[in-house]
């Protein structure tokens, strides 16, 4: 099954996608701003044959939901008045940390890091989907 993760922000959102065999999640892109944010998911939805979309929920250490929580409900509500496909969430906490721990190493210039952030640490959330799927 095909799955986009999305690392939902309200300045940039980071999409990643996984293969059929659910083996490898890619970074894909960064979406810059909100402007056309659902239409550019709901044709990358299209394009990329997507069967799931799954979205990174950002909880508290203490597992409690905050403000950004509640803004990715909201999010994930106006996204399933678009499509018409499964949506999941999966915790996030600290995949934007690893996400930068990845690219630390990566010869890039800062400018290139930050660009790429969002979408690696889609990935991240996507890999954590795939495993926890896996392991049930």
């Amino acid at each position: 099954m095909r799955y986009l993760a999305i690392d939902y922000g309200v300045k940039h959102t980071g999409l990643a996608i996984c293969d059929a065999a659910e083996t490898i999640a890619s970074p894909m892109t960064v979406i810059h701003g909100q402007n056309d944010l659902l239409k550019k998911i709901t044709d990358m939805v299209e394009t990329e044959k997507v069967e799931a979309i799954v979205i990174g929920l950002p909880l508290n250490m203490d597992d409690s939901q905050g403000p950004q929580a509640k803004l990715v409900f909201k999010f994930a509500d106006q996204l399933k008045a678009h499509i018409d496909i499964p949506i999941h969430f999966q915790d996030e906490r600290l995949s934007t940390f690893s996400a930068a721990e990845k690219l630390a190493a990566a010869d890039f210039t800062r400018a290139k890091k930050k660009k790429r952030l969002d979408a690696i640490a889609a990935a991240e959330i996507l890999e954590a989907f795939l495993e926890d799927k896996r392991a049930r």
